[in-house]
């Protein structure tokens, strides 16, 4: 996952004080935000000239054609348009060589976004006040981050706005693209440090599993009163997570069948495959979270399993099913 660093939280280094140290720390972008303000740049003309790191150009304006020029002049690498501000359809002309972005807030849906999806290239996901330093991290944009992998599976996803280590891990977790950290880093006493927290998963934390995981709703699930083989192989094709889990009519978690609990199955019964019942295929004791435990209790669950995992289901205090956790996308982002 890439780190676009927010230089303007920072007032007291200078602008090419600041990029030459987060270059000397590579950096992987250098987010600007501007509010409605042409003078950004003069600082974008003093980065390109210093340094090679990609400039990251959040525009807040209800006007975004004055911005067209400067953007032809400049290339910037990535640019981002606040949805909420524009008052008429954007139209980009085509010499604008620019990554295009669309901003939404919180409470905007990504239905929205639909107007875009010719031209848009990623949408960033505004997760505190736009524009504001310092805020916490709306858990509500979880749910929407997903949402959006559904509806918009070819864009990516950048998110800007609270991100400390514990936010940073879920994202990475969920496959984004790109996180904009401001205060956590740029204003912390060693920006080294707190960079490394960005992309490590070495971290204390007091976000739940139930905050970001796969909701119930949203989970492969077969019953374990009436299924057969059949079912259980066409939930594990049609929701390509690489399991389906097995509930009884109480919504208690009774098993799971994975890709290689079928490869094993299959093996066993290798000479009478047309005997194979669900029964062989189906774990009845998988590994299991509660919906309780925090980021760094599950890493530690992890760490302390004797399998590799990728994927966990996350149970009540009763056993029943409330959601899972994957995590195909922190091991291809990693």
């Amino acid at each position: 996952m890439k780190i676009s660093a927010s230089i303007y939280s920072n007032k007291i280094k200078g602008v090419e004080a600041l990029v030459k140290e987060l270059d000397d720390l590579k950096v992987d972008f250098l987010h600007i935000d501007c509010n409605d303000d042409l003078s950004v740049f003069d600082d974008i003309a003093i980065i390109n000239k210093m340094s090679q790191t990609p400039v990251d150009l959040h525009i807040i304006s209800s006007d975004p054609e004055k911005y067209f020029p400067f953007l032809i002049k400049h290339q910037v690498d990535f640019v981002t348009f606040q949805h909420e501000n524009l008052v008429t359809p954007l139209h980009l002309p085509k010499e604008i060589k620019s990554r295009i972005g669309i901003a939404i807030v919180t409470e905007t849906p990504i239905s929205v976004l639909e107007q875009y999806k010719e031209r848009m290239d990623f949408v960033l996901f505004m997760t505190t006040t736009p524009g504001k330093s310092g805020g916490l991290f709306n858990k509500e944009n979880f749910k929407k981050i997903r949402d959006f992998k559904v509806a918009f599976p070819d864009k990516k996803i950048h998110v800007d706005g609270g991100v400390n280590d514990e936010v940073s891990f879920v994202l990475r977790n969920m496959g984004v693209y790109s996180v904009v950290s401001g205060s956590y880093l740029v204003n912390s006493n060693v920006i080294g440090h707190a960079l490394h927290n960005l992309r490590n998963d070495n971290i204390q934390s007091h976000i739940l599993v139930s905050d970001f995981m796969l909701t119930r709703e949203e989970l492969p699930v077969v019953s374990a009163e009436d299924a057969k083989l059949i079912d259980a192989l066409i939930c594990i094709e049609k929701y390509c997570l690489g399991f389906t889990l097995m509930l009884n009519k109480e919504g208690e978690l009774v098993g799971l069948i994975s890709n290689a609990d079928v490869r094993k199955g299959l093996i066993r019964k290798i000479d009478s495959l047309s005997q194979m019942k669900i029964e062989d295929v189906i774990n009845p004791n998988p590994l299991k979270i509660l919906n309780t435990f925090t980021i760094s209790e599950m890493l530690t669950f992890i760490k302390n399993s004797k399998i590799p995992i990728m994927y966990l289901p996350i149970v009540d205090a009763e056993n029943r099913l409330t959601g899972a956790i994957t995590f195909n996308n922190l091991i291809k982002g990693e």
